[in-house]
Order: structure tokens, then C-alpha cells, then sequence
């Protein structure tokens, strides 16, 4: 899951302080063997996952607070991953990317142009964006934490594929299957 060469970035930025958690798991989750899951989240499908991507990409998810008295969303957790041969090699944050035509962090939205900017600012500096995740903290909690009865890994790609479908959240990238709409 992890390259041996390991980076983090920006680890002083503020964006860091909801990316650790979220990067212990995943140490976590590497360290244990493959019976381990995490609220159906498995070493073995996480890394079928990294394997299918191009050999050098980035994964770039975005979450925003939504504080529905002041009508306004907030950056919550903002970050890149860059996947290496389907191992993560270095994660930043979005503070990380330097472009005069990104508005500041607290200005970003989770709206259709902020998400290409951030994708091509990343492919610029980083590596071509693979997936991009955007989405609300409360949709963001519900995929990351959802198991099915049982407690066995469940597909987390359907799950997410499901949520985008009823405008939950939005995915964008170079390996996002487009499916065309037919107008008769």
C-alpha cells in the first residue's frame, strides 16, 4: 500500500490535522495481515485498488464542512496522494500547491471550477489526478465507516459510485468512467 520511500509533504499545514487520523488507519490497515478490516476496509482491496491505477497518478480528495446557519462550506480535509506503482509514495495537502490562479484555501469551494483547478495545478506538480473526490464531511463519514452486517469488507467503489449517482458527491479524473447520455 505504502512505498518504502514514504513522504509527507506538509506536515505543518493546518489541513493536516484531519489527514492524520486517516493515515494512522491506513498504517494500520498495511501492518496487519489480510483478514484485517476496518470498517470494511481491507489491505487486499485497497491494494486491488492502487494496482489498477496508471503507474504514476495522484488521488486527490477534498471534504467540506457544511455549516448550513452561516450558508457556507468549509475546507475540512483537503489532500494528494501520490500513488507510484500502485504503492502511495507521498501525500500533501492542498496547501502544498503553489499556483497564483488557486484561491486560498478558505476560499475554495466544492463547486465544478475549483475541482479543475486543483486537478490541473496537481498534474502539474504532482502527478496526472487518477480520482478526485469531492464531498461533505457527513456523505465522506457515511463511505468511510458503512459496513455491511456482517462486518465483511464490502465494494467501497459501488458504495461510493452509488452516493455520486444520488449527487452525494462528485468524481472527476482521468479514470472516472463517463457514460455518455443518450437523447432521443
Amino acid at each position: 500500500m505504502f512505498a518504502e520511500e514514504f513522504v509527507v509533504v506538509d506536515a505543518t499545514s493546518p489541513l493536516w490535522n484531519a489527514m492524520r487520523p486517516f493515515l494512522d488507519i491506513a498504517l494500520r490497515i498495511e501492518q496487519q495481515d489480510d483478514s484485517y478490516s476496518w470498517h470494511g476496509w481491507n489491505k487486499a482491496s485497497i491494494n486491488a485498488f492502487l494496482q489498477k491505477l496508471p503507474s504514476h497518478c495522484s488521488l486527490m480528495l477534498g471534504v467540506w464542512q457544511v455549516d448550513a446557519a452561516q450558508e457556507q462550506e468549509t475546507l475540512w480535509l483537503g489532500c494528494i496522494c501520490e500513488v507510484l506503482n500502485g504503492a502511495i509514495c507521498s501525500v500533501r495537502t492542498f496547501a502544498a500547491l503553489e499556483d497564483p490562479a488557486l484561491p486560498a484555501l478558505v476560499e475554495l469551494e466544492p463547486g465544478f471550477s475549483h475541482a479543475q483547478d486543483l486537478i490541473r495545478v496537481t498534474k502539474g506538480q504532482v502527478a496526472p489526478v487518477a480520482w478526485a473526490l469531492f464531498t461533505d464531511k457527513a456523505t465522506w463519514d457515511e463511505w468511510l465507516l458503512t459496513v455491511n452486517a456482517d462486518e465483511q469488507p464490502i465494494d467501497k467503489g459501488e458504495l461510493l459510485a452509488a452516493l455520486a449517482r444520488q449527487g452525494r458527491c462528485v468524481l472527476l479524473g482521468s479514470q472516472v468512467s463517463h457514460h455518455p447520455h443518450h437523447h432521443h
